[in-house]
């Protein structure tokens, strides 16, 4: 080691990979590959004590708190309540050693401990689910009683749609009382939504197909659900291109401000002033280095695919939002609901980071992150509780228009698909299959005339010699 004394943390990294690896550039220290975000160095994270687990601490405090509980606390005489204090402190104590124990994410900011704290709020949420998904439906609703007793009651939903008029001539005191009707608490949230989300996936593209798509969604599924019944300035122009349109486009203007931002960080206690210090501390919030996400979904099948599966998990996790809710009689403005959304926005964008590099470069990562790996579950996990809790709403049939706009959209998929990556790989191998033919007979036809016109002149066959010429004064022969 004496030999690297002088190298940093990312040059020993690169190193290490090329004694591993046998790469050459990894092996003379020249790596070009992207290392992962979350190895900073202990000076680059404002001290050496920041990057530390605290193993032993956590589990000293973790004692001392059961200890006392134990010893100095007499245990009430309620069995509901010990039932609920019990399962609550089993999570805290699953949630601390998950937290000191777990493995790391692809991030690091503000801290990872942060990151492996959601990992096992993941686990945690998916087996509550699987709790849920095991009751009967009138057990599992009435079980939300333990968590709040004002749940287990059936509410009505509410109705979006009836008097679309934008302009109500009618009411002369206030003409614009449907607009104003709409603008409740929910189109802030969307906004801000749709700008977390962008910053999860990190390209226009996907974010305006997906908004789009959940608008039609919403039309498809009017008859099951009366929250999706809207009017049409209120889907297109309130959500589509206010709220979300504005979200995804200030969620792309932070994104070219994260890849265009210098990533330099220095230790807290090196910084000198007390600005810089402050500064600092606002910038742990932001990412340790930056990846700009290029998904190309039709380069090939495989991302194309992977794209399009992206795309349907996130319009299942927006459709369980509202089906839960129905099927759990939980009030839109419950705080289970948003707990809900919280949740997701924090392990999505780790559940993207880690779907992009299985994606992107499967020799390095050869299987699913672990947030990505919960995050599909507890999805399809919500999607089962759908089901088995209203099979009937689910199973009401699309009106014939309906069906057949999705029949269409279905088949057009389909038919380019097929011709992007079959028919015309097929087409494009035959016309260079021809196309290297035709370059060799050429290459031929030219190899012989220029043989043609270079032959060498045939030589004179020998003949009688010529008498050689008299020399000017000699003598003639006799």
């Amino acid at each position: 080691m004496g030999q690297h004394a002088g190298l940093s943390w990312r040059q020993l990294l690169a190193l290490q990979s090329g004694y591993l690896t046998g790469c050459g550039p990894c092996f003379q220290g020249r790596c070009t590959r992207q290392l992962p975000e979350s190895l900073p160095s202990s000076s680059q994270s404002g001290g050496g004590r920041k990057g530390r687990a605290h193993t032993l601490t956590v589990l000293f405090i973790l004692t001392c708190v059961l200890g006392y509980v134990t010893l100095l606390e007499e245990t009430p005489r309620d069995t509901a309540y010990n039932t609920k204090r019990g399962i609550v402190a089993s999570i805290l104590v699953f949630l601390c050693f998950g937290v000191t124990q777990a493995k790391d994410g692809p991030f690091s900011r503000p801290h990872p401990a942060y990151w492996r704290f959601w990992l096992c709020v993941s686990v945690v949420y998916e087996l509550f689910l699987i709790f849920i998904l095991f009751q009967t439906v009138q057990d599992g609703r009435q079980f939300l009683k333990y968590v709040d007793p004002r749940l287990g009651i059936p509410l009505p939903e509410r109705d979006y749609g009836g008097n679309c008029l934008i302009y109500d001539a009618h009411n002369k005191s206030d003409p614009f009382h449907n607009v104003w009707d709409k603008l409740d608490g929910f189109v802030p949230a969307h906004f801000l939504g749709w700008y977390l989300k962008t910053l999860m996936i990190r390209d226009w593209w996907m974010c305006t197909i997906v908004s789009v798509m959940f608008e039609f969604l919403e039309y498809s599924l009017e008859h099951q659900l009366p929250n999706f019944s809207e009017c049409w300035w209120d889907h297109w122009i309130m959500d589509v291109l206010v709220c979300n349109g504005l979200g995804i486009y200030c969620g792309m203007k932070t994104l070219e401000w994260l890849s265009l931002k210098t990533y330099k960080w220095q230790g807290l206690w090196n910084i000198p002033t007390y600005k810089g210090k402050m500064k600092r501390i606002a910038f742990q919030f932001t990412p340790y280095s930056w990846v700009r996400f290029e998904w190309k979904p039709a380069s090939s099948l495989r991302r194309w695919l992977a794209v399009c599966g992206i795309i349907l998990v996130f319009l299942l996790a927006e459709l369980n939002t509202f089906y839960l809710k129905f099927v759990l009689w939980l009030p839109p403005e419950h705080y289970l609901v948003l707990l809900r959304l919280v949740f997701f926005v924090n392990v999505g964008g780790v559940a993207m980071r880690e779907i992009y590099d299985f994606m992107d470069d499967p020799k390095l990562h050869k299987k699913l992150g672990q947030q990505a790996w919960l995050v599909a579950a507890i999805t399809a996990t919500e999607l089962l509780i759908v089901v088995k809790y209203d099979p009937h709403t689910l199973t009401l049939s699309l009106p014939f228009y309906i069906s057949q706009c999705w029949t269409l959209g279905s088949v057009l998929v389909l038919t380019w698909t097929i011709w992007r990556f079959f028919l015309r790989d097929i087409t494009l191998r035959y016309k260079e299959t021809r196309r290297q033919k035709q370059q060799s007979r050429a290459d031929q036809g030219r190899a012989v005339d220029h043989v043609d016109g270079h032959l060498p002149e045939p030589e004179d066959p020998p003949g009688p010699a010529e008498p050689e010429p008299e020399a000017e004064g000699a003598p003639a022969p006799n």
